[in-house]
């Protein structure tokens, strides 16, 4: 029946409510059974129904906790997605775990409430033990600030590629204890979000483009002319290729080497261009004009002089 309809908020309501449906079948058995039951003594019975109470509870919970997630990633999700910065938005998935958590924390309280706990002693004995908690749990508290300072400061967003402490990778999640990066090889690395306060972060997705530094050397029985040529060819290449940025490239004679004339190329690969595939197209143009202009590229060598006395 859901799949007819044009909406994928009641598949997905299905799919995540299908366990707590289960359990609230057994709960029913578990209900009907307790009662056809006969105890003699009715401390028994009233156990039992308080575990009946809070199971109720619970599965309350799951099922409104449940809901609130089907509704974020129907409506909200993608909602925020058409905003400009929706996809790049990493507070929405924290603040969609805190509620969740808040939901549950209700649920568990309002469940031993209604057995008979006395909640109002058991959260003032959880706010002497929490001061404790906190005490022995510095580090993630921490981190904690840290990743609040990451959502104010926002040094980078999701799917950003940064550098940091050595690693090279895209952002993944910034939740706030930690911030999950993807570096190159696939791997996942999580990174604890003090660590971004401490040290210095390269965001390499912000670079306007990348900067490319090539030293090529000419043997020395160039002469001006061919050198010319070469200067002439790498200008061209730049002309030619919709990956540079043709304005701020730089070509010239740079200086008389141990065995080659050198020419300093610099050129600069657009944001939106993969760096290793532009690279690699430049670098075979360049050694292909090269050859058919009859240009040689130098290699180390030494020519000794032996001096008859």
């Amino acid at each position: 029946l859901t799949k007819k309809t044009k909406t994928k908020l009641d598949d997905i309501l299905i799919d995540k409510l299908e366990k707590p449906i289960v359990y609230s079948i057994i709960l029913l058995g578990y209900w009907i059974a307790i009662h056809d039951l006969h105890f003699s003594d009715k401390s028994i019975l009233t156990s039992l129904e308080n575990i009946g109470f809070f199971a109720t509870i619970i599965i309350l919970t799951s099922i409104i906790s449940r809901i609130f997630d089907a509704f974020v990633t129907e409506v909200i999700l993608p909602y925020a997605e058409k905003t400009e910065r929706g996809q790049n938005n990493f507070l929405l998935p924290v603040i969609r775990k805190t509620l969740r958590s808040v939901i549950w924390i209700f649920g568990i309280i309002i469940g031993l409430d209604n057995i008979g706990l006395d909640i109002t002693a058991m959260i003032a004995g959880l706010g002497i033990g929490g001061l404790a908690l906190a005490l022995a749990a510095q580090d993630s508290v921490k981190n904690i600030f840290a990743g609040i300072m990451i959502f104010l400061d926002k040094p980078f967003k999701i799917q950003d590629r940064i550098q940091i402490e050595g690693y090279d990778g895209i952002v993944e999640e910034v939740g706030l204890r930690s911030t999950r990066l993807r570096t190159l090889d696939g791997r996942i690395v999580t990174i604890p979000n003090s660590t971004f306060t401490d040290q210095s972060v390269v965001n390499i997705t912000s670079q306007p483009s990348l900067k490319i530094k090539l030293n090529l050397g000419l043997t020395y029985d160039t002469d001006e002319k061919g050198m010319q040529k070469g200067i002439d060819i790498l200008n061209q290449i730049v002309a030619d290729n919709n990956d540079i940025l043709d304005k701020t490239c730089e070509v010239g004679f740079k200086d008389f080497g141990d065995f080659s004339l050198g020419i300093l190329f610099i050129y600069f690969i657009k944001p939106e261009s993969h760096w290793l595939n532009s690279q690699h197209i430049i670098n075979k143009e360049i050694l292909k004009r090269f050859n058919e202009a009859g240009l040689e590229f130098a290699f180390p060598t030494q020519t000794i002089l032996k001096k008859e006395i």
